[in-house]
Protein backbone atom coordinates (compact mmCIF):
# COMPACT_ATOMS: atom_id res chain seq x y z
CA UNK A 1 0.00 0.00 0.00
CA UNK A 2 1.51 3.31 -1.04
CA UNK A 3 0.64 6.86 -0.07
CA UNK A 4 -0.36 9.05 -2.99
CA UNK A 5 -1.29 12.30 -1.24
CA UNK A 6 0.14 13.26 2.12
CA UNK A 7 -0.49 16.40 4.14
CA UNK A 8 2.16 16.95 6.77
CA UNK A 9 0.94 18.44 10.07
CA UNK A 10 2.39 21.60 11.55
CA UNK A 11 5.80 21.34 13.24
CA UNK A 12 4.46 21.44 16.79
CA UNK A 13 1.83 18.80 16.22
CA UNK A 14 4.32 16.54 14.44
CA UNK A 15 6.10 15.92 17.73
CA UNK A 16 2.79 15.28 19.45
CA UNK A 17 2.05 12.78 16.70
CA UNK A 18 5.43 11.19 17.34
CA UNK A 19 4.63 10.92 21.05
CA UNK A 20 1.41 9.05 20.23
CA UNK A 21 3.06 6.63 17.81
CA UNK A 22 5.96 5.99 20.18
CA UNK A 23 3.51 5.44 23.07
CA UNK A 24 1.76 2.77 21.01
CA UNK A 25 5.06 1.07 20.15
CA UNK A 26 6.16 1.26 23.78
CA UNK A 27 2.87 -0.39 24.83
CA UNK A 28 3.40 -3.29 22.42
CA UNK A 29 7.02 -3.91 23.46
CA UNK A 30 6.13 -3.48 27.13
CA UNK A 31 3.43 -6.13 26.76
CA UNK A 32 5.92 -8.63 25.37
CA UNK A 33 8.24 -8.23 28.36
CA UNK A 34 5.79 -7.62 31.18
CA UNK A 35 4.05 -10.99 30.84
CA UNK A 36 7.19 -13.07 31.41
CA UNK A 37 7.68 -12.28 35.07
CA UNK A 38 4.02 -13.05 35.85
CA UNK A 39 4.07 -16.50 34.23
CA UNK A 40 4.50 -18.51 37.43
CA UNK A 41 1.59 -16.72 39.12
CA UNK A 42 -0.60 -17.10 36.03
CA UNK A 43 0.28 -20.81 35.90
CA UNK A 44 -0.88 -21.29 39.46
CA UNK A 45 -4.04 -19.16 39.28
CA UNK A 46 -5.35 -20.49 35.95
CA UNK A 47 -4.09 -24.07 36.31
CA UNK A 48 -1.78 -24.19 33.30
CA UNK A 49 0.33 -27.30 32.88
CA UNK A 50 4.09 -26.87 32.63
CA UNK A 51 4.00 -27.75 28.92
CA UNK A 52 1.05 -25.53 28.00
CA UNK A 53 2.21 -22.41 29.85
CA UNK A 54 4.22 -21.29 26.82
CA UNK A 55 0.92 -20.65 24.99
CA UNK A 56 0.61 -17.39 26.95
CA UNK A 57 3.59 -16.18 24.91
CA UNK A 58 3.23 -18.14 21.66
CA UNK A 59 -0.46 -17.40 21.03
CA UNK A 60 0.36 -13.68 21.04
CA UNK A 61 3.54 -14.02 19.00
CA UNK A 62 2.16 -16.33 16.30
CA UNK A 63 -0.88 -14.16 15.54
CA UNK A 64 1.28 -11.03 15.76
CA UNK A 65 3.78 -12.46 13.27
CA UNK A 66 1.19 -14.08 11.01
CA UNK A 67 -0.78 -10.88 10.46
CA UNK A 68 2.06 -8.35 10.80
CA UNK A 69 2.52 -7.87 7.05
CA UNK A 70 -1.15 -6.90 6.67
CA UNK A 71 -0.72 -3.71 8.69
CA UNK A 72 -1.30 -0.36 7.01
CA UNK A 73 -1.41 3.25 8.11
CA UNK A 74 -5.16 3.67 7.98
CA UNK A 75 -5.82 0.95 10.58
CA UNK A 76 -3.63 2.37 13.34
CA UNK A 77 -6.53 3.45 15.58
CA UNK A 78 -8.36 0.17 14.96
CA UNK A 79 -5.22 -1.71 16.01
CA UNK A 80 -4.83 0.34 19.19
CA UNK A 81 -8.51 -0.15 20.01
CA UNK A 82 -8.32 -3.92 19.51
CA UNK A 83 -5.10 -4.13 21.54
CA UNK A 84 -6.68 -2.14 24.39
CA UNK A 85 -9.92 -4.16 24.40
CA UNK A 86 -8.09 -7.48 24.34
CA UNK A 87 -5.85 -6.30 27.21
CA UNK A 88 -8.98 -5.78 29.29
CA UNK A 89 -10.21 -9.24 28.34
CA UNK A 90 -6.84 -10.78 29.27
CA UNK A 91 -7.08 -9.17 32.70
CA UNK A 92 -10.52 -10.73 33.22
CA UNK A 93 -9.53 -14.18 31.88
CA UNK A 94 -11.11 -16.94 33.97
CA UNK A 95 -9.26 -19.97 32.60
CA UNK A 96 -6.14 -21.04 30.73
CA UNK A 97 -8.08 -21.33 27.46
CA UNK A 98 -9.67 -17.89 27.75
CA UNK A 99 -6.32 -16.22 28.44
CA UNK A 100 -4.69 -17.89 25.44
CA UNK A 101 -7.60 -16.82 23.20
CA UNK A 102 -7.49 -13.23 24.41
CA UNK A 103 -3.70 -13.13 24.05
CA UNK A 104 -4.11 -14.21 20.41
CA UNK A 105 -6.58 -11.35 19.92
CA UNK A 106 -4.10 -8.99 21.54
CA UNK A 107 -1.46 -10.21 19.10
CA UNK A 108 -3.75 -9.32 16.20
CA UNK A 109 -4.14 -5.80 17.58
CA UNK A 110 -0.38 -5.47 17.88
CA UNK A 111 0.07 -6.73 14.32
CA UNK A 112 -2.22 -3.99 13.05
CA UNK A 113 -0.86 -1.06 15.03
CA UNK A 114 2.91 -1.70 14.91
CA UNK A 115 3.53 -1.34 11.13
CA UNK A 116 0.78 1.27 10.88
CA UNK A 117 2.52 3.39 13.52
CA UNK A 118 5.86 3.22 11.73
CA UNK A 119 4.19 4.12 8.44
CA UNK A 120 2.54 7.13 10.09
CA UNK A 121 5.90 8.22 11.42
CA UNK A 122 7.42 8.02 7.93
CA UNK A 123 4.65 10.15 6.40
CA UNK A 124 4.54 12.66 9.27
CA UNK A 125 8.25 13.56 9.10
CA UNK A 126 10.01 14.58 5.90
CA UNK A 127 13.12 12.66 4.93
CA UNK A 128 16.23 14.09 6.57
CA UNK A 129 17.34 15.03 10.05
CA UNK A 130 13.86 15.27 11.63
CA UNK A 131 12.84 11.83 10.39
CA UNK A 132 16.13 10.36 11.61
CA UNK A 133 15.61 11.85 15.07
CA UNK A 134 12.05 10.50 15.10
CA UNK A 135 13.30 7.03 14.10
CA UNK A 136 15.90 7.19 16.85
CA UNK A 137 13.22 7.96 19.44
CA UNK A 138 11.09 5.15 18.00
CA UNK A 139 13.98 2.72 18.39
CA UNK A 140 14.69 3.89 21.94
CA UNK A 141 11.06 3.16 22.86
CA UNK A 142 11.52 -0.43 21.74
CA UNK A 143 14.65 -0.87 23.82
CA UNK A 144 13.35 0.84 26.94
CA UNK A 145 9.98 -0.95 26.75
CA UNK A 146 11.64 -4.27 27.51
CA UNK A 147 13.57 -2.87 30.48
CA UNK A 148 10.50 -1.18 31.95
CA UNK A 149 8.39 -4.26 31.24
CA UNK A 150 10.38 -6.69 33.38
CA UNK A 151 10.44 -4.24 36.29
CA UNK A 152 6.83 -3.15 36.03
CA UNK A 153 5.60 -6.70 35.56
CA UNK A 154 7.25 -7.78 38.78
CA UNK A 155 5.96 -4.81 40.77
CA UNK A 156 2.37 -5.10 39.52
CA UNK A 157 2.22 -8.87 40.02
CA UNK A 158 3.66 -8.71 43.53
CA UNK A 159 1.83 -5.64 44.84
CA UNK A 160 -1.52 -5.99 43.06
CA UNK A 161 -2.11 -9.13 40.95
CA UNK A 162 -1.20 -10.45 37.51
CA UNK A 163 -4.32 -9.02 35.71
CA UNK A 164 -2.84 -5.56 36.24
CA UNK A 165 -0.02 -6.32 33.79
CA UNK A 166 -2.77 -6.14 31.16
CA UNK A 167 -4.90 -3.39 32.69
CA UNK A 168 -1.88 -1.05 32.57
CA UNK A 169 -2.36 -0.83 28.79
CA UNK A 170 -5.89 0.56 29.06
CA UNK A 171 -5.22 4.24 29.97
CA UNK A 172 -2.42 4.45 27.40
CA UNK A 173 -4.60 2.95 24.69
CA UNK A 174 -7.57 5.18 25.46
CA UNK A 175 -5.39 8.30 25.40
CA UNK A 176 -3.96 7.35 21.99
CA UNK A 177 -7.44 6.64 20.59
CA UNK A 178 -8.70 10.03 21.83
CA UNK A 179 -5.77 12.08 20.49
CA UNK A 180 -4.82 10.22 17.30
CA UNK A 181 -7.57 11.67 15.04
CA UNK A 182 -6.41 15.18 15.88
CA UNK A 183 -2.65 14.82 15.58
CA UNK A 184 -1.94 11.96 13.17
CA UNK A 185 -2.04 13.05 9.53
CA UNK A 186 -4.03 10.79 7.23
CA UNK A 187 -3.10 10.33 3.62
CA UNK A 188 -5.39 9.64 0.71
CA UNK A 189 -4.70 6.25 -0.80
CA UNK A 190 -6.08 4.83 -4.01
CA UNK A 191 -8.94 2.46 -3.21
CA UNK A 192 -7.65 -0.10 -5.66
CA UNK A 193 -4.46 -0.35 -3.63
CA UNK A 194 -6.25 -0.21 -0.31
CA UNK A 195 -8.53 -3.18 -0.97
CA UNK A 196 -5.82 -5.80 -1.50
CA UNK A 197 -5.43 -7.61 1.80
CA UNK A 198 -4.09 -11.15 1.69
CA UNK A 199 -6.21 -12.47 4.54
CA UNK A 200 -6.10 -16.01 3.11
CA UNK A 201 -2.31 -15.99 3.26
CA UNK A 202 -2.20 -14.60 6.80
CA UNK A 203 -4.84 -17.04 8.02
CA UNK A 204 -3.22 -20.13 6.46
CA UNK A 205 0.29 -19.46 7.81
CA UNK A 206 -1.04 -18.51 11.24
CA UNK A 207 -3.18 -21.65 11.41
CA UNK A 208 -0.21 -23.78 10.31
CA UNK A 209 1.95 -22.39 13.10
CA UNK A 210 -0.80 -22.72 15.70
CA UNK A 211 -1.35 -26.38 14.79
CA UNK A 212 2.41 -27.00 14.85
CA UNK A 213 2.78 -25.55 18.34
CA UNK A 214 -0.26 -27.51 19.54
CA UNK A 215 1.28 -30.69 18.12
CA UNK A 216 4.50 -30.03 20.02
CA UNK A 217 2.58 -29.39 23.22
CA UNK A 218 0.46 -32.55 22.89
CA UNK A 219 3.45 -34.70 21.96
CA UNK A 220 4.76 -34.47 25.53
CA UNK A 221 1.50 -36.03 26.75
CA UNK A 222 0.49 -38.53 24.04
CA UNK A 223 3.88 -39.36 22.50
CA UNK A 224 5.63 -38.38 19.28
CA UNK A 225 4.53 -41.47 17.40
CA UNK A 226 0.87 -41.27 18.37
CA UNK A 227 -1.83 -40.91 15.74
CA UNK A 228 -2.83 -37.54 17.20
CA UNK A 229 0.66 -36.05 17.00
CA UNK A 230 1.33 -37.33 13.48
CA UNK A 231 -2.06 -36.09 12.26
CA UNK A 232 -1.47 -32.64 13.72
CA UNK A 233 1.98 -32.39 12.14
CA UNK A 234 0.55 -33.42 8.75
CA UNK A 235 -2.23 -30.84 9.11
CA UNK A 236 0.34 -28.14 9.88
CA UNK A 237 2.35 -29.12 6.79
CA UNK A 238 -0.81 -29.06 4.63
CA UNK A 239 -1.68 -25.56 5.83
CA UNK A 240 1.87 -24.40 5.13
CA UNK A 241 1.60 -25.82 1.61
CA UNK A 242 -1.73 -24.02 1.20
CA UNK A 243 0.02 -20.78 2.18
CA UNK A 244 2.56 -21.27 -0.61
CA UNK A 245 -0.22 -21.88 -3.16
CA UNK A 246 -2.18 -18.84 -1.97
CA UNK A 247 0.88 -16.60 -2.19
CA UNK A 248 1.63 -17.71 -5.74
CA UNK A 249 -1.90 -16.85 -6.88
CA UNK A 250 -2.69 -13.76 -4.77
CA UNK A 251 -3.05 -10.38 -6.50
CA UNK A 252 -1.17 -8.73 -3.63
CA UNK A 253 0.63 -11.57 -1.82
CA UNK A 254 1.52 -11.28 1.83
CA UNK A 255 4.97 -12.65 0.98
CA UNK A 256 6.13 -12.15 -2.62
CA UNK A 257 8.66 -14.94 -3.11
CA UNK A 258 10.65 -12.78 -5.53
CA UNK A 259 12.33 -11.14 -2.53
CA UNK A 260 14.22 -14.41 -1.96
CA UNK A 261 15.96 -14.39 -5.34
CA UNK A 262 19.27 -13.99 -3.53
CA UNK A 263 20.22 -16.13 -0.54
CA UNK A 264 21.15 -13.16 1.67
CA UNK A 265 17.62 -12.15 2.68
CA UNK A 266 16.56 -15.77 3.24
CA UNK A 267 19.62 -16.40 5.42
CA UNK A 268 19.09 -13.19 7.38
CA UNK A 269 15.50 -14.14 8.15
CA UNK A 270 16.50 -17.65 9.19
CA UNK A 271 19.10 -16.14 11.52
CA UNK A 272 16.44 -13.74 12.84
CA UNK A 273 14.31 -16.78 13.70
CA UNK A 274 17.26 -18.30 15.57
CA UNK A 275 18.00 -15.12 17.53
CA UNK A 276 14.33 -14.72 18.47
CA UNK A 277 14.06 -18.38 19.49
CA UNK A 278 17.01 -17.88 21.86
CA UNK A 279 15.61 -14.62 23.28
CA UNK A 280 12.02 -15.83 23.83
CA UNK A 281 13.10 -19.19 25.22
CA UNK A 282 15.76 -17.91 27.60
CA UNK A 283 13.44 -15.35 29.19
CA UNK A 284 10.73 -17.99 29.55
CA UNK A 285 12.97 -20.68 31.05
CA UNK A 286 14.82 -18.31 33.38
CA UNK A 287 11.54 -16.91 34.69
CA UNK A 288 10.42 -20.41 35.65
CA UNK A 289 13.82 -21.21 37.14
CA UNK A 290 13.87 -18.05 39.25
CA UNK A 291 10.33 -18.47 40.55
CA UNK A 292 9.77 -22.23 40.65
CA UNK A 293 13.27 -23.38 41.64
CA UNK A 294 14.85 -20.43 43.47
CA UNK A 295 11.45 -19.16 44.70
CA UNK A 296 11.99 -15.55 43.69
CA UNK A 297 8.98 -13.27 43.90
CA UNK A 298 7.74 -11.65 40.69
CA UNK A 299 9.20 -8.31 41.79
CA UNK A 300 12.60 -9.82 42.54
CA UNK A 301 12.56 -11.63 39.19
CA UNK A 302 11.90 -8.32 37.44
CA UNK A 303 14.87 -6.72 39.16
CA UNK A 304 17.04 -9.71 38.23
CA UNK A 305 16.18 -9.33 34.55
CA UNK A 306 17.11 -5.65 34.40
CA UNK A 307 20.75 -6.63 33.87
CA UNK A 308 19.70 -8.25 30.57
CA UNK A 309 17.33 -5.48 29.51
CA UNK A 310 19.76 -2.64 30.27
CA UNK A 311 22.65 -4.42 28.52
CA UNK A 312 20.47 -4.99 25.44
CA UNK A 313 19.43 -1.32 25.38
CA UNK A 314 23.05 -0.11 25.66
CA UNK A 315 24.44 -2.56 23.10
CA UNK A 316 21.66 -1.79 20.61
CA UNK A 317 23.05 1.73 20.37
CA UNK A 318 26.69 0.59 20.28
CA UNK A 319 25.84 -1.96 17.58
CA UNK A 320 25.06 0.75 15.05
CA UNK A 321 28.66 1.99 15.18
CA UNK A 322 30.09 -1.53 15.24
CA UNK A 323 28.19 -2.46 12.08
CA UNK A 324 29.34 0.74 10.37
CA UNK A 325 32.96 -0.09 11.15
CA UNK A 326 33.11 -3.88 10.79
CA UNK A 327 30.06 -4.77 8.69
CA UNK A 328 27.00 -6.78 9.73
CA UNK A 329 28.53 -10.23 9.11
CA UNK A 330 31.30 -9.94 11.70
CA UNK A 331 29.13 -8.20 14.28
CA UNK A 332 26.30 -10.72 13.86
CA UNK A 333 28.65 -13.70 14.11
CA UNK A 334 30.19 -12.30 17.29
CA UNK A 335 26.79 -11.54 18.80
CA UNK A 336 25.55 -15.08 18.20
CA UNK A 337 28.71 -16.51 19.77
CA UNK A 338 28.09 -14.34 22.85
CA UNK A 339 24.54 -15.71 23.00
CA UNK A 340 25.77 -19.29 22.63
CA UNK A 341 28.29 -18.72 25.43
CA UNK A 342 25.49 -17.48 27.67
CA UNK A 343 23.51 -20.66 27.07
CA UNK A 344 26.60 -22.81 27.64
CA UNK A 345 27.06 -21.28 31.09
CA UNK A 346 23.45 -22.07 31.97
CA UNK A 347 23.89 -25.74 31.08
CA UNK A 348 25.62 -26.09 34.49
CA UNK A 349 22.84 -24.28 36.36
CA UNK A 350 22.53 -25.72 39.92
CA UNK A 351 19.34 -26.37 41.85
CA UNK A 352 20.48 -23.99 44.58
CA UNK A 353 21.85 -21.27 42.34
CA UNK A 354 23.13 -17.83 43.33
CA UNK A 355 22.36 -14.77 41.23
CA UNK A 356 25.81 -13.15 41.14
CA UNK A 357 27.86 -16.29 40.48
CA UNK A 358 25.47 -18.54 38.54
CA UNK A 359 23.22 -16.13 36.63
CA UNK A 360 24.69 -12.65 36.24
CA UNK A 361 27.61 -13.61 33.92
CA UNK A 362 25.15 -15.35 31.60
CA UNK A 363 22.74 -12.41 31.77
CA UNK A 364 25.47 -9.99 30.71
CA UNK A 365 26.57 -12.25 27.85
CA UNK A 366 23.04 -12.69 26.48
CA UNK A 367 22.47 -8.93 26.75
CA UNK A 368 25.63 -8.33 24.71
CA UNK A 369 24.66 -10.99 22.18
CA UNK A 370 21.05 -9.97 21.65
CA UNK A 371 21.82 -6.25 21.69
CA UNK A 372 24.19 -6.42 18.73
CA UNK A 373 22.60 -9.36 16.91
CA UNK A 374 19.12 -7.90 16.39
CA UNK A 375 20.57 -4.67 14.98
CA UNK A 376 23.14 -6.42 12.77
CA UNK A 377 20.72 -8.97 11.31
CA UNK A 378 18.16 -6.27 10.48
CA UNK A 379 20.78 -4.27 8.58
CA UNK A 380 22.04 -7.42 6.85
CA UNK A 381 18.51 -8.32 5.76
CA UNK A 382 17.83 -4.92 4.21
CA UNK A 383 21.12 -4.34 2.43
CA UNK A 384 20.97 -4.96 -1.29
CA UNK A 385 17.16 -5.13 -1.34
CA UNK A 386 15.61 -3.10 -4.20
CA UNK A 387 13.68 -0.01 -3.01
CA UNK A 388 10.42 -1.50 -4.28
CA UNK A 389 10.84 -4.47 -1.92
CA UNK A 390 12.25 -2.59 1.09
CA UNK A 391 8.88 -2.47 2.85
CA UNK A 392 8.16 -6.18 2.49
CA UNK A 393 11.73 -7.07 3.50
CA UNK A 394 11.49 -4.94 6.63
CA UNK A 395 8.13 -6.41 7.56
CA UNK A 396 9.47 -9.91 6.92
CA UNK A 397 12.26 -9.42 9.44
CA UNK A 398 9.73 -8.43 12.11
CA UNK A 399 7.52 -11.36 11.16
CA UNK A 400 10.45 -13.78 11.38
CA UNK A 401 11.25 -12.41 14.83
CA UNK A 402 7.77 -13.17 16.18
CA UNK A 403 7.30 -16.52 14.45
CA UNK A 404 10.83 -17.72 15.18
CA UNK A 405 10.40 -16.78 18.82
CA UNK A 406 7.04 -18.53 19.08
CA UNK A 407 8.04 -21.77 17.38
CA UNK A 408 11.44 -21.83 19.08
CA UNK A 409 9.81 -21.37 22.47
CA UNK A 410 7.36 -24.19 21.72
CA UNK A 411 10.19 -26.57 20.81
CA UNK A 412 12.36 -25.65 23.79
CA UNK A 413 9.41 -25.83 26.20
CA UNK A 414 8.62 -29.29 24.89
CA UNK A 415 12.23 -30.36 25.42
CA UNK A 416 12.25 -28.99 28.98
CA UNK A 417 8.92 -30.58 29.91
CA UNK A 418 9.90 -33.95 28.42
CA UNK A 419 13.24 -34.21 30.23
CA UNK A 420 11.85 -32.85 33.49
CA UNK A 421 8.99 -35.34 33.36
CA UNK A 422 11.38 -38.27 33.12
CA UNK A 423 12.92 -37.42 36.50
CA UNK A 424 10.06 -35.74 38.36
CA UNK A 425 8.52 -37.35 41.41
CA UNK A 426 6.17 -34.40 41.94
CA UNK A 427 5.03 -31.52 39.73
CA UNK A 428 7.20 -29.14 41.76
CA UNK A 429 10.37 -31.31 41.79
CA UNK A 430 13.11 -28.65 41.65
CA UNK A 431 15.85 -31.07 40.58
CA UNK A 432 13.75 -32.40 37.69
CA UNK A 433 12.74 -28.92 36.55
CA UNK A 434 16.37 -27.77 36.63
CA UNK A 435 17.44 -30.81 34.59
CA UNK A 436 14.84 -29.98 31.95
CA UNK A 437 16.05 -26.38 31.83
CA UNK A 438 19.68 -27.48 31.47
CA UNK A 439 18.89 -29.66 28.46
CA UNK A 440 16.95 -26.80 26.90
CA UNK A 441 19.84 -24.37 27.43
CA UNK A 442 22.12 -26.90 25.70
CA UNK A 443 19.75 -26.89 22.71
CA UNK A 444 19.85 -23.08 22.65
CA UNK A 445 23.66 -23.11 22.81
CA UNK A 446 23.81 -25.35 19.74
CA UNK A 447 21.26 -23.12 18.01
CA UNK A 448 23.45 -20.07 18.67
CA UNK A 449 26.49 -21.80 17.19
CA UNK A 450 24.49 -22.84 14.11
CA UNK A 451 23.38 -19.23 13.68
CA UNK A 452 26.96 -17.97 13.97
CA UNK A 453 28.16 -20.48 11.36
CA UNK A 454 25.30 -19.52 9.05
CA UNK A 455 26.09 -15.81 9.44
CA UNK A 456 29.77 -16.33 8.73
CA UNK A 457 29.24 -18.64 5.75
CA UNK A 458 26.28 -17.08 3.95
CA UNK A 459 26.46 -13.37 4.73
CA UNK A 460 29.72 -13.09 2.83
CA UNK A 461 31.32 -9.65 2.72
CA UNK A 462 30.99 -7.59 -0.39
CA UNK A 463 31.61 -3.93 -0.97
CA UNK A 464 27.92 -3.01 -1.31
CA UNK A 465 26.83 -5.23 1.51
CA UNK A 466 29.44 -4.19 4.02
CA UNK A 467 28.98 -0.46 3.48
CA UNK A 468 26.92 1.20 6.18
CA UNK A 469 23.28 1.63 5.34
CA UNK A 470 22.47 5.24 4.32
CA UNK A 471 19.68 5.42 6.86
CA UNK A 472 22.06 4.30 9.62
CA UNK A 473 24.69 6.87 8.69
CA UNK A 474 22.10 9.65 8.65
CA UNK A 475 20.74 8.57 12.00
CA UNK A 476 24.21 8.68 13.53
CA UNK A 477 24.81 12.16 12.14
CA UNK A 478 21.45 13.32 13.53
CA UNK A 479 22.35 11.94 16.94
Amino acid sequence: MSDTSITLPLAGSRWTALALVVAAQFMVVLDLAIVNVALATIKSDLDFSQASLQWVITAYAIVFGGFLLLGGRRIFIAGVALFTLSSVLCGFAWSAGSLVAFRALEGLGGALLAPAGLSLLMTTFREGRERNVALGIWGAASGSGAAVGVLLGGVLTSTLSWPWIFFINVPVGLAIIALAPRYLAESRVELSEQRHFDFAGAASITASLMVLVYALTRATQVGWGSTETVSLLLASAALAAAFVVVEQRAAAPLLPFRVFRGNRLAAANLITCIIAAIAFSQFFLLTLYLQQVLHYSAARSGVAFTSIAVTVAVMSNVAQRLVTRFGPRRVLTGGLLFAASSEALLVRLPVHGHYVTDLLPSFILIGLGLGVSFVAVTIAALQGVPPADAGIASGLVNTSRQIGGAVGLAVVSTVAATHAGRLATTAADAAALTHGFRVSFAVLAVLGIVGAILAGAVLTPRRAAEAPAPELAELQEAA
